[in-house]
């Protein structure tokens, strides 16, 4: 009995001894999260210009503007878009997450937009990001974005089996400022 009793205990204190030396993770995600997300500061600020989409009802001009920035210390990137009419009433408007998985070696991309959200692919390129979304059976849309000089031009290209891809959406934005969004203002705990 004394024996079960020594053994129970010195397994507990072992476990809590390797709890000890597990650390705390950080608020603000890790440096590796942090580096990765930050190869995309580059997309930080306030975007606006036009987009051109061209579907089964025609050709839409909207006038399009984007504003990205930094959250939880530098570990996601979070953009929101919002698609405007001559009148100047909202016809598109999405948000998006960007991080980074250590453990798996990839970002994540996560949409939500039009009543539609998602997990797809996303990776960074010398000069701006692509991703991808289903689009239907066998179909899916493939976005390519550069973004140099201060212009973040991105397409989408409407990808279906045994279909040439079509242009889908065109877009042309100008960075027309910084943003403090969404880190700043947040609420006091006091």
């Amino acid at each position: 009995m004394l024996r079960t009793i020594l053994v129970a205990s010195a397994v507990l204190f072992l476990a809590s001894a390797a709890q000890a030396q597990v650390p705390m993770p950080s608020a603000n995600g890790s440096e590796a999260q942090r580096g990765a997300v930050s190869r995309l500061d580059f997309m930080d600020g306030e975007w606006r210009g036009t987009a051109v989409i061209t579907g089964p009802q025609g050709r839409t001009e909207l006038t399009q503007t984007e504003r990205v920035g930094s959250h939880l210390g530098g570990s996601v990137k979070v953009i929101e878009g919002r698609g405007y009419d001559a009148e100047g009433t909202t016809q598109f408007n999405a948000l998006a997450v960007i991080s980074y998985d250590e453990r798996a070696g990839r970002y994540g991309f996560r949409s939500y937009a039009q009543g539609f959200s998602g997990d797809y692919p996303f990776e960074p390129t010398e000069d701006g990001f692509r991703w991808s979304t289903p689009a239907g059976p066998n179909a899916r849309i493939d976005y390519v974005a550069t973004v140099k000089d201060g212009v973040w031009h991105e397409v989408g290209d409407y990808v279906a089996e045994g279909q040439p891809p079509r242009r889908y959406i065109e877009m042309r934005l100008t960075r027309v400022g910084d943003t403090d969004w969404p880190g700043a203002g947040a609420v006091s705990p006091r």
